[in-house]
């Protein structure tokens, strides 16, 4: 993931402390049924496709320009399929990072898939029951947007059973 500008003048006073940062994850869904996958340049995984709102821009703008971006596909977001905070992450650099993802459901409207910038090596759609290896991150968004539920959180401490 390319760290956005606004990102790279805040660590410029900031230095390496904790940042919180608005993350979003497009699940996105062509009319076969089939998952958008892109294989990632940084890791060389497969994953979905996420990355993080500009300043000002609102979370389902967020999805659509980062799926076009990574993958030359157009789509409309359906839904809102969870919310959560993720783990703090510490970069090679010594950055430290904690996303609040936003997943949403996507459908395809038009576009070809593929590589569209620097950060895919390779974008395809895949049938959801022959998916490449994908961490648990991907693999538990892609599972929550199949299904007709409303959206997933994690319930305060106070009211976890």
């Amino acid at each position: 993931m390319t760290t956005p500008e606004f990102i790279r003048k805040i660590r410029a006073s900031a230095g390496h402390q904790l940042l919180l940062l608005p993350g979003v994850t497009a699940i996105v869904f062509d009319d076969l049924g089939r998952v958008l996958l892109g294989r990632r340049s940084d890791t060389g995984h497969w994953a979905v496709v996420g990355g993080i709102a500009e300043p000002g821009e609102q979370p389902a703008e967020t999805a659509v320009r980062e799926v076009y971006e990574e993958t030359a596909v157009r789509c409309v977001v359906e839904r809102v399929v969870l919310v959560q905070m993720t783990e703090r992450m510490t970069y090679p650099n010594g950055d430290i990072c904690q996303f609040q993802d936003i997943t949403f459901r996507c459908r395809a409207t038009g576009g070809e898939a593929r590589a569209n910038d620097h950060e895919s090596l390779e974008v395809a759609w895949f049938e959801v029951d022959a998916l490449p290896p994908l961490d648990p991150f991907g693999l538990d968004r892609i599972q929550r947007a199949l299904r007709e539920e409303p959206t997933w959180f994690e319930a305060p401490a106070d009211q976890r059973l």
